[in-house]
């Protein structure tokens, strides 16, 4: 489908269209997101050499969905997922607490080890909260504001610039927070460096299949959004009147 066929709508009515896809990438952003927090942020690995948190191997899915959701569907679209995100994150949060908290019986003897693996959830999560939601918002924004500098040309600029800033804030934020105090510093530092560079080789390793997913959506929604007098408060609503993200 060529630019010129995809259907022109104004920013508000946008914001309240039921796209087709729209739920399925949200859900999977989430899912992703979750999981990348409750069985991988936590473990340290150490493969060829090469020390690293083992949520590298699919926490890069989430900024890979983030950027298309950003691509595809705006900014203000994009936001919402963000905040579903953070939300799901605190119940998440909640809940490990409350299932660690609880009296084991006496017959279950894997309290001790049940304890090991989630019994930094908590401090993982608030680390996780705090990185993820500005280190997101940074990656929406940036790719928002490049996708209108650049005319909706280079897709790849966009997805990998948007992801340097974006990890950026987010690794220099969750690693210190997460685990300064419980790893050694230097492990901390040298994590937060590594992760930031692996992932942003993911996202540019990734970049074919960016282009695949963006390039099916915008063809099946019919849509192609950009962020030309968009509001980027997190805080602003979804659907405010001053907020008009024009769909060529």
């Amino acid at each position: 489908m060529s630019e010129e066929s995809l259907t022109p709508i104004d920013g508000q009515a946008s914001a309240r269209r039921h796209f087709r896809y729209f739920d399925y990438v949200m859900a999977a952003f989430v899912a992703i997101l979750l999981l990348s927090n409750l069985i991988g942020a936590a473990k340290l690995s150490t493969v060829a050499g090469f020390t690293f948190g083992a949520g590298i191997l699919f926490f890069p899915v989430s900024y890979v969905l983030g950027d298309v959701l950003t691509e595809v569907y705006g900014y203000a679209n994009a936001r919402r997922c963000i905040w579903a995100g953070f939300a799901a994150m605190v119940f998440m949060a909640f809940m490990s607490w409350v299932v660690v908290a609880m009296p084991p019986a006496a017959s279950w003897d894997g309290q001790a080890a049940y304890e090991s693996v989630f019994g930094q959830v908590p401090r993982i999560v608030l680390a996780s909260m705090l990185a993820f939601w500005a280190g997101e918002f940074v990656n929406s924004i940036v790719l928002a504001k490049m996708k209108v500098w650049t005319r909706g040309k280079y897709l790849w600029s966009r997805t990998i610039g948007s992801t340097v800033f974006g990890q950026a804030v987010d690794s220099a934020i969750f690693y210190p927070v997460a685990f300064l105090g419980i790893w050694e510093t230097h492990d901390v530092l040298l994590v937060m460096v590594t992760n930031w560079a692996m992932k942003v080789a993911w996202e540019a390793i990734l970049t074919p299949v960016t282009y695949a997913v963006v390039g099916r959506l915008k063809a099946r929604e019919g849509v192609d959004v950009y962020d030309e007098d968009t509001d980027f408060s997190p805080f602003a609503k979804a659907a405010s009147a001053h907020e008009g993200p024009t769909l060529h």
